[in-house]
């Protein structure tokens, strides 16, 4: 009688000791990682190939918006109530299309003359158009990466490392923005329509 209770015992201790091993053995899997987890992407690729947040898009679009960017680097055209940004060519710069006359002879205190489009502009620094800033590859920023635009608003020079920025465009001042500001704004720039129009170079004093 001793002998089978002992035997009991043990037995349902073995079989207690076996179901958590078990119960033990199925968390381990249900945690371990799986191929994606155990071999990530590096994080290079991933950033490449993912899309802005649209937090920081939409942050970027109100940078945008009260910074009034649209003002110059959208073409006007004539509303009903007197000039307007043309959205229809959001962010696309001074039109290739548009032949301007000679600017005018500045004198008896004026500094600076604009084209009713408000996307060309002469001053002492000869004839300046405003940039295609919508993401088409050729005539606008497609080709920019974020550095490239930090580094530009940050030194005044076109894509970070050539010519001058040049007046009206406030270089100076976008330059005491804070990164993730500069980044919010080209994210935005990024996901507007690509619009295609090659903006002339600028044209220096006569």
């Amino acid at each position: 009688m001793g002998r089978t209770r002992v035997h009991v015992v043990i037995t349902s201790a073995a079989l207690v000791a076996a179901g958590f091993l078990a119960i033990a053995c199925r968390k381990e899997e249900a945690v371990a990682p799986g191929p994606a987890e155990s071999a990530p992407a590096s994080a290079n690729s991933a950033a490449a190939a993912a899309p802005a947040p649209a937090d920081l898009v939409g942050g970027g679009r109100y940078l945008v918006t009260i910074l009034a960017c649209n003002d110059c680097h959208t073409p006007f055209k004539m509303g009903k109530n007197g000039p307007e940004p043309d959205m229809t060519r959001m962010l696309s710069g001074h039109p290739e299309g548009m032949k301007l006359a000679p600017p005018p002879k500045l004198e008896g205190g004026w500094l600076t003359a604009g084209a009713a489009t408000n996307t060309a502009w002469a001053g002492p620094w000869g004839v300046s158009y405003t940039a295609n800033i919508t993401p088409d590859q050729n005539t606008g920023i497609g080709i920019w990466t974020e550095d490239m635009f930090i580094k530009g608003m940050r030194s005044g020079k076109h894509m970070g490392t050539s010519r001058t920025i040049l007046p009206p465009m406030p270089w100076p001042w976008y330059a005491k923005m804070r990164d993730e500001e500069l980044k919010a704004i080209f994210a935005y720039l990024k996901s507007v329509p690509p619009i295609r129009n090659h903006v002339p170079d600028p044209t220096p004093p006569s």
